[in-house]
Order: structure tokens, then sequence, then C-alpha cells
């Protein structure tokens, strides 16, 4: 491992800067031990290219920092999150599900990061494939969390046709689709439909993901698909909106107009993210069948 990129989150909160003080003062080291080259950007100035070169990103931050920059992360290089404010620590903090280390546990964690003994998990991405009417395509960001697909303006409904399979083919309004992989339904999915005590079989973590249409008529709510759904298929959406949008993870968004055809599937780059002491699907044991 030649290369390392830290990303830190910079609001001017001191917890943040002595956290990226603490981080600095232990690469300081590894450098003068091992001759690796360190470089740091923060999470607003950080591009694609600057992952081209890296063997290693440390992000510090919480979720919504890694879940930012993680759609520039292709699926060859190794993330480590680094929770800068622990809730554990202090009430006001981040919950970090993302993130495999703190400050605390850094300096053992990177260095079995560069040793190749951390964890890795191998986590599936939702994509999206824009077809405009002259018959471009365009690739969204890749999503670790989940896509939202809507009318730019949130005051009109969502209208367009849903299909996925054979059994589904319908037109429906909505204020928008929701699309969500495994992990990432403790995000947002959870609070949009109630869920509550499903369980998911282990198998199909890395080749499914859940899909909901929001706010539909309560008369349209029919549990075949075009409600609530646990699939692998891909899901086909042809817009029947004057403009609408895919905004992966809450970030970036990639508009459309009316005709345009959106495929959303659970094949996107995986992230390669590395934890230390358990799993991220330890984590949500609970949620879980054999």
């Amino acid at each position: 491992m030649d290369n390392i990129l830290v990303v830190y989150k910079k609001n001017f909160e001191e917890v943040h800067d002595q956290a990226l003080e603490s981080i600095r003062n232990e690469l300081d080291t590894i450098v003068s031990e091992l001759g690796i080259s360190v470089d740091y950007s923060a999470r607003e100035t950080v591009r694609r290219a600057d992952f081209i070169e890296s063997d290693l990103v440390v992000v510090l931050g919480g979720d919504g920092t890694l879940t930012s920059i993680a759609h520039s992360v292709d699926s060859d290089t190794p993330v480590m999150g680094v929770n800068s404010h622990p809730r554990s620590e202090d009430e006001e903090g981040s919950y970090g599900f993302y993130m495999g280390s703190d400050p605390t546990n850094f300096p053992s964690d990177i260095r079995a990061a560069i040793d190749g003994k951390a964890i890795v998990n191998r986590l599936p991405r939702l994509q999206a494939e824009i077809e405009t009417t002259s018959g471009n395509k365009i690739r969204c960001d890749p999503a670790l969390n989940d896509l939202l697909i809507a009318n730019t303006h949130q005051y009109q409904p969502s209208k367009y046709r849903l299909q996925r399979g054979k059994d589904l083919d319908r037109k429906q309004y909505s204020s928008g689709c929701l699309f969500s992989t495994f992990l990432g339904q403790g995000a947002w999915f959870r609070h949009v439909v109630d869920i509550e005590g499903t369980k998911f079989p282990l198998s199909e973590i890395k080749n499914h993901y859940l899909f909901v249409a929001r706010d539909l008529p309560r008369s349209e709510r029919k549990d075949d698909g075009s409600y609530w759904k646990w699939t692998q298929e891909s899901t086909i959406m042809t817009s029947d909106m004057h403009r609408g949008y895919v905004v992966s993870d809450g970030w970036d968004e990639t508009h459309f107009t009316r005709g345009s055809t959106i495929t959303i599937d659970i094949q996107g780059p995986e992230l390669q993210l590395l934890t230390f002491r358990s799993t991220m699907l330890d984590r949500v044991a609970n949620w879980l069948t054999a």
C-alpha cells in the first residue's frame, strides 16, 4: 500500500478538528516508518480524479461524509470510515453505521488495514440508467443507501409507467419512488413504509433491493410490487413528468424529461468497506434469516 487519501469533514467544529489532528499525527508516524504517501482533502473540494491513484481511502466524519464521496470510489479501492464524533462519547455525535473505526482505535485499525488484516465488506450498490428520447444513455452515480426518482417540482405528482418482470406493468402517480439496498433501509426506507418484523434471507442480500412508491393514493397501495417490493429484477420507469430527477444517496442529482426511460438495478460497482471488530451484517443480524 503506497498511497492513502484522507477525506475529512470540515465545518470548523472543534471535535472534528481534534479528530483530524489525532489521525494526522498517527499517519505522520506511519509515513516516517513505512514511507507511505498520504494526501488530505476536505470533502467539499475532493474530486473523482483524486481517488484514482489511492490504495486506501480514509473517510473522517460520519455516514453523510462517507456517502457523499463513496460514489467516486471504484470497486477496487478499499474505504475505511473513521467516526470523528462518536455518539458513544457524546449524545450529539454521529451513530456512524458505516464507520468501522474512530480516533481512539485508529492507530491499530490503520495498521491492520495496511497489513491486509481488516474485515473486507463488499457492499452492493444501486444504479440507474437514463435513456433519453433521443437514445442517449446516462449512468447515474451508484448509491450505497438509496435512490430517489421523483418530479423535480415536489409539489407536483410524479407520473410514470412502472414495469418489472412479467407481472407488473401499470401507470402510477405518487410523490416519487424510493429504492434502497438492504443495508440502506435504515437511512430512509423504514421511515417511508412499515416493514418492521420483516426478515431478509442472507442469500439475497447482495442481489436484491427494496422498492416503494411513496405516498400512493390509498386505493392503489397493493402488495403486488406496485407499492413496495423486495426484488432482484430490474425496475423500469417511463417518465410522464415534464422534468424529473434521480438522486443518489441524497447528493448528486441527474435530471431527465418526459418520455425518458429509467432502469434501476443493484448491479452498480460494489464498495469495498473495511471494518475491524465486526462485519456490517453483524450489525443488522436481527433483520436476517438463514
